[in-house]
């Protein structure tokens, strides 16, 4: 995993695509709508979770986008507008990193606590995810709707992992039980 996310980081130092997997045509499928996107928050400074001062709504007591991760996320923003895509809505954790994500990339966003990391025993997991899956089921058709969040949210829902800034394109699976990834793309 931290090859990978070297390859991701240098891949977006040099202007290149990294290289992984990658089912499904990103674009082509956002284009036909009726998905739900996940995009975990673009790249941060240096660190896992966040200082033990913590504090929603104050951005200096957590661990925020890095310079690089504001241009990824404005970068995802032009990408959605040069590929045609029309989003419906978009919603964000409350966390700074997630919310700076939304207003770079797609401007208007609300704050959904659904969305809230729940990294190290915050939060209420189970609650969380049954929450997002209960309102994914109401997508309407054609529509596409931006989750912006943390990896451990994404991987609850999909049981899949991803980099900073990654985004899955996603539709709820037969069993309604958790998100199935469609298609996937590193900015």
């Amino acid at each position: 995993m931290l090859q990978r996310r070297r390859f991701i980081t240098a891949s977006l130092l040099l202007g290149t695509p990294a290289l992984h997997a990658q089912p499904g045509d990103f674009w082509a499928t956002l284009r036909a709508g009726g998905h739900i996107v996940l995009m975990r928050h673009a790249i941060t400074e240096p660190g896992v979770g966040d200082p033990p001062d913590l504090r929603l709504g104050e951005c200096r007591t957590q661990r925020n986008l890095s310079d690089l991760g504001r241009e990824q996320a404005r970068r995802v923003g032009a990408a959605f507008g040069r590929e045609g895509v029309r989003v419906d809505a978009v919603r964000s954790s409350a966390w700074c990193r997630c919310v700076d994500t939304a207003q770079l990339a797609f401007g208007a966003h609300a704050v959904w606590a659904p969305l809230n990391s729940f990294f190290g025993g915050q939060g209420a997991r189970e609650a969380q995810t049954r929450a997002v899956l209960a309102e994914v089921r109401t997508l309407p058709a054609g529509a596409t709707w931006v989750y912006v969040t943390h990896q451990v949210n994404i991987t609850a829902l999909t049981g899949e992992t991803l980099a900073m800034g990654e985004l899955f394109a996603t539709r709820p699976d037969a069993s309604g039980e958790r998100l199935q990834v469609i298609a996937r793309h590193v900015p």
